[in-house]
C-alpha cells in the first residue's frame, strides 16, 4: 500500500445510488452523505463529482489500508472528505465526535471489498492461497484461524449454518475438527479443498464453489458483521434529517431479511401485538420505504463485473417535519 493513492476497487450500482440518493443532496445546498463502507472510494468520489462542492463525505471504513488510501486521494477533495477508521456500528459515536448531528443521507455497501478479495495476505477467498485471516480491521483480536482451530464441532455446525446457509455444515464441521487434530488448518486453500471433499460431488453447487458459503459464514463470523449492522441501522435512522435517505447495498439473503424486516418495522410505526383492538404502543413510523422490491444491476453491470450479480439496493426516507 505504500506510496499507492488508491487501491482496486469496482463499485457497484453507482448510477443506481446516485438516481436514489442524489435528490437529498442539492448540488446548491451544502448538504452531508455519511458513506458507511469507504471501501476505495468508487461511491464517494461519484457523489463528490455529481454535487459539486456543495457535498461533504463523511467515509467510514474499518480497514486502515481503505482509510490510509482515501486520505491520500482525498486530498484532491480538500475538506469535502473526512476518512475515518470505525466501523458503521459506531457511526452514532463518530459523527457525534465531528460535531454533526445530522446527515442528508446515508449509504452502506455491504459484505466484502475487491481489495479485501483479491489480496491474498488478507485471506478472505479461496481463490488466493493465504493465511487464514478474514479480518476487516486487522487489529481485532479475533481471526479465521482461530475460529476454524479452536471452536467446537457444535459451533462450527451453527456457524457454517447460520451464517452461510450451509445444508452440509454437520459434515463439514465434522471434517474440520478431524483434519485439525492431524494439524492446525492454517491456509485457505486447505480449508476449501476440504470443505469440497466434505460435501458429496453431486451436491455441489453449479454456480459457485463449494466453499463459498463456508468462507461466507467464517467471515461475517469473524467481523460480526450482522451484529453491526442490526446496530447500524436504528442509528442510521436517528442521523437522518427530515426527508433524508438511507440506501442499504446488500449482498446475501442474510442482509437483505435484516435490512427488509428493519425497514419494514419503522414504516409501520405500531409495533403492539395483533390481537389488541387498538393500537396502545403510540408508536409512529419512521420512515417511508421508496423501494417496494430490491433494485438489482442491469445485465449489462452483471457482464462487466460478475461481483455485482448478487446486489440488491433498497432506499428508504425519514419521515418527520
Amino acid at each position: 500500500m505504500d506510496g499507492e493513492t488508491s487501491i482496486p476497487h469496482r463499485p457497484v450500482m453507482v448510477e443506481d445510488l446516485l438516481e436514489w440518493l442524489l435528490p437529498v443532496l442539492d448540488v446548491k445546498t451544502p448538504a452531508v452523505l455519511l458513506d458507511g463502507t469507504l471501501g476505495g472510494g468508487g461511491h464517494t468520489q461519484a457523489f463528490l463529482q455529481a454535487c459539486g462542492g456543495a457535498l461533504r463525505v463523511i467515509g467510514l471504513d474499518r480497514d486502515p489500508a481503505c482509510v490510509a488510501a482515501a486520505q491520500r486521494w482525498g486530498q484532491a477533495w480538500g475538506s469535502r472528505l473526512v476518512a475515518i477508521q470505525g466501523d458503521f456500528g459506531d457511526m452514532a459515536t463518530h459523527l457525534a465526535r465531528l460535531n454533526i448531528s445530522q446527515v442528508d443521507a446515508i449509504l452502506l455497501d455491504l459484505g466484502v471489498s475487491s481489495y479485501q478479495l483479491d489480496t491474498p495476505e488478507r485471506g478472505f477467498s479461496f481463490m488466493h492461497d493465504g493465511l487464514l485471516d478474514m479480518r476487516m480491521d486487522p487489529t481485532q483480536p479475533v481471526t479465521a484461524y482461530q475460529v476454524v482451530n479452536e471452536s467446537a464441532a457444535t459451533d462450527l455446525q451453527t456457524i457454517l449454518r447460520q451464517f452461510g446457509e450451509e445444508r452440509w455444515a454437520r459434515r463439514i464441521a465434522q471434517a474440520i475438527v478431524a483434519e485439525r487434530q492431524q494439524q492446525p488448518i492454517a491456509r485457505t486453500r486447505t480449508l476449501a479443498d476440504l470443505v469440497a471433499r466434505s460435501i458429496p460431488r453431486a451436491a455441489w453447487p453449479t454456480h459457485i464453489h463449494p466453499a463459498t458459503r463456508t468462507f461466507q459464514a467464517l467471515r461475517i463470523a469473524v467481523n460480526r458483521e450482522l451484529e453491526a449492522l442490526r446496530d447500524a441501522l436504528p442509528q442510521a435512522v436517528a442521523a437522518l434529517r427530515p426527508g433524508g435517505r438511507l440506501g442499504v447495498l446488500t449482498f446475501h439473503s442474510l442482509e437483505d431479511r435484516i435490512v427488509k424486516r428493519f425497514f419494514q418495522q419503522e414504516a409501520k410505526g405500531c409495533i403492539c401485538p395483533p390481537k389488541l383492538p387498538q393500537c396502545v404502543c403510540g408508536r409512529q413510523p419512521t420512515l417511508k420505504v421508496l423501494t417496494r422490491k430490491p433494485v438489482s444491476p442491469g445485465a449489462t453491470e452483471v457482464q462487466d463485473n460478475p461481483r455485482s450479480r448478487s446486489a440488491h439496493l433498497r432506499v428508504s426516507a425519514k419521515l418527520g417535519g
